[in-house]
């Protein structure tokens, strides 16, 4: 397994890597390369018209790439928020829909909250063949993926339940994918 440097270099270096996050593991790489997150897509057998989130320390972090995120909405833990893209910004992540972007700010603890702090963000999916089970531990990670990726960062066991993914784009908020939070009590966040 690697360290939190190894696998800040390899993110660096343009290589994918297999990092925890506060749900499951995540196939991850810098999100300014698109060589990178087109492997990543392909490495997972996933068509590019699938979006795939931006996955950071911190929402300043976030506002660094897209500065036009909205000032409230972005929901830190088990949450993927997609929000509006006006400028399309790293436009290779947003798949069908350039317009939006996925962001992510998961509630991390210890090398993956240090990880993160390192590198700022990444581009993250789970680490995990397209439709194939979300890996709560680096033993159900398929062997092609870690054969192909540049670091592995082991943070034990995790949850196993991808984050609920919410679209704030329409009028009303809108959950796409119920997962580590039921969608009522997501979107009952959303509102505080």
């Amino acid at each position: 397994m690697s360290s939190v440097a190894e696998t800040a270099a390899a993110i660096a270096g343009g290589e994918l890597v297999v990092i925890p996050t506060d749900t499951v593991y995540g196939l991850a790489c810098r999100p300014d390369d698109e060589d990178a997150v087109r492997s990543l897509s392909a490495l997972k057998q996933r068509s590019p018209e699938q979006p795939i989130a931006l996955v950071a320390a911190s929402l300043d972090a976030l506002r660094d790439l897209v500065p036009e995120l909205p000032p409230s909405g972005v929901l830190r833990g088990p949450f993927t928020t997609v929000v509006a893209n006006p400028q399309r910004r790293l436009p290779w992540l947003s798949g069908a829909r350039p317009q939006t972007i996925g962001v992510r700010v998961p509630d991390v603890v210890g090398a993956a909250a240090e990880l993160l702090r390192e590198v700022g963000v990444v581009a993250a999916t789970s680490a995990n063949l397209h439709g194939g089970l979300d890996p709560s531990r680096i033993r159900d990670i398929p062997r092609e993926i870690l054969d192909a990726a540049g670091a592995v960062l082991d943070a034990g066991e995790l949850p196993g339940t991808a984050s609920t993914v919410i679209d704030l784009t329409g009028v009303e908020p809108r959950v796409l994918r119920e997962g580590a939070v039921r969608a009522a009590e997501a979107l009952a966040r959303l509102g505080k």
